[in-house]
């Protein structure tokens, strides 16, 4: 069985405990997210400022209803921008998959942001700022359930886990994605 790996393809393969371990790095984000993060940065000071002015004049008692409210939103608007600030700068950690046969075992990962400012698909979007990292288990049975799609962008490669559909090699171009559907393809059927 061939281990060559398409020219210039970042997929490594090693070994884990005797069985063949495919990683597939997912990226870093590009420079966009420093400047990203500079900006929050610099908005989190302007915030500081007014978080704690509301603040005085709550705790001195010339504050309204309406800026206690306003407190609130502010306070939740400040920890978002936080939680942005550690997402754009966390660092991905890549896709493995492990061909201990008979079973497949794979951990998506977790990518970085992507900045998107377009408006096509604020659900994937959303998803994307808190990502989950998912450990799936595939038998034998269900290792035959993968397919290689021809989608208008491109290709996915996908295997069903019962009812879910989950995509493989997501970060990989459509070159390692089609070589890895053989590679698996000679391995497992």
């Amino acid at each position: 069985m061939s281990l060559s790996l398409p020219n210039g393809s970042n997929i490594k393969i090693d070994n884990l405990d005797g069985h063949q371990l495919i990683v597939i790095p997912h990226g870093n984000g590009g420079f966009m997210r420093f400047i990203i993060a500079a900006f929050l940065l610099f908005w989190l000071g302007g915030w500081f400022m007014g978080f704690t002015s509301a603040i005085e004049e709550i705790v001195s008692g010339k504050s309204d209803t309406f800026l206690i409210f306003w407190l609130g939103g502010w306070t939740i608007g400040g920890l978002f921008a936080v939680y942005m600030i550690y997402r754009v700068l966390k660092k991905s950690i890549p896709e493995k998959i492990l061909l201990n046969k008979p079973e497949l075992l794979i951990d998506t990962g977790i990518p970085p942001l992507k900045i998107d400012f377009g408006f096509n698909n604020q659900k994937d979007y959303w998803k994307s700022m808190f990502p989950k990292r998912k450990r799936i288990e595939f038998n034998s049975s269900e290792i035959k359930s993968i397919a290689l799609r021809e989608i208008e962008s491109g290709n996915r490669l996908t295997l069903d886990k019962g009812s879910e559909r989950i995509e493989l090699a997501c970060s990989a171009t459509e070159i390692e994605r089609e070589w890895l559907f053989d590679y698996l393809q000679k391995n497992y059927l």
